[in-house]
């Protein structure tokens, strides 16, 4: 215990001398906290910039790969290759699917719900179920219109399922390839744009589609009015979500080719719905033979109505 005191009274004596000697010295108690500067940037940001950054995505948080791919070493060949593109759970696509339903006005979907990690498992999924939900409610449908009729008999119509599946997931991605490739171009022209990665660009549409599920089973309802009312409230919910994805990518392009590339990605947006509708739903009438009628002079009539 005298050494142990000893000790303390030297050390008193050192920092005693070292004060002494240069009075201007700063001490730190130990029960003081020791405050950390916050780091500072090393230019302001014009205050109606920083709203802008946020919705292109230009933070620092945002500096992250492009492309999936390019987080693992292992080779395009590989499974473990292709595994990084639906490692997701499910919390996160029922999120996603979420923010494609009721998206928030002036939040970009890819920086709030995509960019962390962004997956194939939600849109391949979407993509196969708004298939088969397309074919079963367009046979149910066309069912439904001719029910009753005496001379209808109902067959299955197989062929809708590839038909749909053709004309779902040709839109799910080469509407986006083309998109990318748009952007990549525009992007060595105008240093401002911001080029979404090919893989960010397709969770977009292929969770966008989602409200068109709960529609395809609703358009069942044998009424003109009401379907084109789906048609119109699942076009503004899933095509804001475009917009508000893709327009902060352009805007600081030419003014008229952003004005047309977001009026294209609306326009094909609209395509596939009402192209949907009137080819798996609208079903034309069936022709409606009448009854033969014998001629007097021994040959046949065959009328025909519709």
């Amino acid at each position: 215990i005298t050494c142990l005191v000893m000790y303390l009274f030297s050390e008193f004596d050192d920092a005693a001398n070292l004060l002494a000697a240069n009075p201007d010295a700063t001490t730190i108690s130990i029960d003081e906290p020791v405050e950390v500067p916050k780091s500072q940037h090393s230019h302001r940001q014009e205050p109606g910039r920083e709203e802008d950054d946020e919705l292109l995505g230009t933070d620092d948080s945002d500096k992250t790969e492009l492309l999936a791919g390019q987080k693992k070493s292992s080779p395009f060949w590989t499974f473990d290759y292709y595994q990084t593109f639906f490692d997701v759970d499910t919390y996160q696509v029922l999120d996603r699917i979420k923010g494609s339903v009721f998206p928030v006005p002036g939040k970009n979907f890819v920086r709030l719900y995509i960019r962390s990690n962004p997956d194939l498992y939600g849109p391949f999924w979407i993509c196969a179920t708004l298939v088969f939900t397309i074919a079963v409610s367009g046979n149910l449908s066309n069912f439904f219109i001719h029910l009753g009729k005496p001379t209808y008999h109902y067959v299955p119509e197989f062929r809708k399922v590839s038909i749909a599946a053709t004309t779902i997931y040709a839109y799910a991605w080469l509407v986006p390839l083309a998109l990318w490739g748009f952007l990549m171009w525009r992007n060595s022209k105008v240093m401002n744009i911001v080029s979404y990665s090919f893989l960010e660009i397709v969770c977009v549409y292929g969770y966008s589609l989602f409200i068109y599920i709960p529609t395809a089973v609703l358009w069942i309802i044998p009424q003109q009015v009401v379907r084109w009312v789906l048609v119109v409230f699942s076009l503004c919910l899933s095509g804001s979500v475009l917009v508000m994805t893709f327009w902060p990518a352009v805007r600081d392009d030419n003014r008229r080719i952003a004005v047309a590339t977001v009026a294209t990605v609306l326009l094909l947006h609209a395509l596939l719905a009402v192209g949907c509708l009137a080819y798996f739903f609208d079903a034309p009438e069936l022709d409606i033979p009448a009854p033969i009628i014998p001629a007097h002079n021994g040959t046949t009539v065959i009328t025909k109505s519709h």
